[in-house]
């Protein structure tokens, strides 16, 4: 939970330099979200599966240590910066590292505890998510808004930088401790094996079983990409909303977006996990897909309200009911997939979910919201129709997406337990 903490500080800290990045590097809303989500989800996807292939036969405490040290060097580069590309490459980076820990940690959870609890224990791992967002924009919307008050300084060895720079070492460099922390896990067990042995799948089997179970993968994963374009818009845009709708300031809407994410995300996970397991000891093997529509019908309305609140009290409101719902899928979306692979192909499960699930949603969302701002309303202030609109479109396309898979992610998880029990 602490590394997926600091992932989160890391990836997050992007949503309070919106201002102070396009000042310094003269660009636009658009190019801007190519920073905070295309640059870092392309090869956050794309080197995902690889990872996973090691995730799935070696040790994966060393290998998210590992991720760990990369991403935390990787943020503290983006200090170094010295333009648009700069800064893309090095965000690149930041999504390589955090590739490693996804896929390696929903594997080791999954062998550590039962499909009675599962889902809250995932839940609690993904609590990392808001705490991790939460602080980055408290803390970091204090620290931004301090050394953004410095201008450009002259320091040792590094030379003159702007305030906001220094922003990238401060949350980067602590990951580091995180790292150190992971040599203190246990590597558990792995259980729910079909294939003996210690060498990673091939590549053609991993292939063939996803092909095998297409629409149970296809359906959950593509209706659960959709419904987080919705959550990254939210997340990269929302201080930024809080600024030009209601003339914060970007300490005040760091704190205030903070906190909201800080409570609402955490309470989200808690009682999506409690669901999830309560309905699947009830007999309902798809009950993690079903409490991802709930979080689909329940971000819907409020996320579209903010388009439409006039006061910053309604829009707080509106915000916390969006995150809260939002982060019903957090712990049980890619835990689906845990539930039908088996053990020695669930890191490159997961992988796969997180490759088009950021291609799609990290890679897209906060960019469809930009180009709504830049290109449909026109006006940097309609920030808020850009997020209600992307909602209105996004989340019955998910639902509709969702809905139609629900029989096979049944029939999925049916045949495993068949496997299982037939090799036992």
């Amino acid at each position: 939970m602490l590394a997926q903490m600091f992932s989160f500080i890391d990836r997050m800290i992007m949503g309070l330099l919106v201002g102070p990045i396009r000042s310094t590097f003269d660009i636009s809303d658009t190019q801007y979200s190519l920073l905070a989500g295309f640059a870092f989800s392309l090869f956050y996807g794309i080197m995902g599966l690889p990872i996973a292939r090691i995730a799935d036969s070696k040790s994966r405490r060393a290998l998210i240590a590992t991720g760990i040290v990369a991403w935390s060097l990787m943020t503290t580069a983006c200090g170094f910066a010295k333009g648009f590309w700069g800064l893309f490459l090095a965000r690149v980076g930041v999504g390589v590292g955090e590739a490693t820990l996804s896929p390696a940690a929903f594997s080791m959870i999954s062998d550590y505890f039962t499909r009675r609890t599962l889902a809250r224990a995932l839940s609690v791992f993904t609590i990392g998510v808001p705490i991790g967002s939460g602080l980055a924009y408290m803390i970091g919307g204090k620290a931004v808004a301090y050394v953004e008050s410095l201008g450009q300084i002259s320091l040792p060895i590094l030379g003159d930088v702007h305030g906001w720079q220094l922003s990238f070492f401060f949350v980067g460099l602590p990951g580091l401790l995180i790292a150190l922390l992971m040599f203190t896990v246990r590597e558990p067990e792995r259980r729910g094996r079909t294939i003996t042995g210690s060498k990673p799948v091939p590549i053609s089997v991993f292939l063939k079983f996803v092909k095998s179970h297409a629409m149970a993968f296809g359906s959950h994963i593509m209706g659960t990409s959709f419904f987080i374009i919705v959550i990254y818009g939210l997340n990269i845009w929302g201080p930024t909303y809080m600024i030009r709708t209601f003339d914060y300031t970007r300490g005040e809407a760091g704190w205030v977006m903070g906190f909201v994410m800080l409570i609402s995300g955490t309470l989200g996970l808690l009682v999506g996990g409690i669901l999830a397991d309560r309905y699947y000891t009830r007999g309902h093997s798809d009950a993690y897909s079903k409490t991802v529509l709930m979080a689909v019908a329940g971000i819907m309305p409020f996320t579209i309200a903010l388009g439409f609140v006039e006061t910053p009290a309604a829009a707080l409101v509106a915000m916390f009911c969006a995150i809260f719902f939002g982060a019903f899928q957090g712990g049980v979306a890619a835990g689906t997939l845990q539930l039908f692979t088996p053990n020695e192909m669930r890191g490159q499960a997961v992988a796969l979910y997180f490759l088009v699930a950021n291609l799609v949603g990290l890679g897209l969302g906060p960019t469809i919201v930009a180009s709504f701002t830049d290109f449909v309303f026109k006006s940097d202030a309609a920030i808020g129709k850009s997020l209600a609109l992307t909602a209105a479109i996004m989340c019955p396309l998910a639902a509709v997406i969702l809905l139609s898979g629900l029989k096979h992610v049944r029939r999925a998880i049916s045949e495993y337990q068949e496997t299982l029990q037939s090799s036992n």
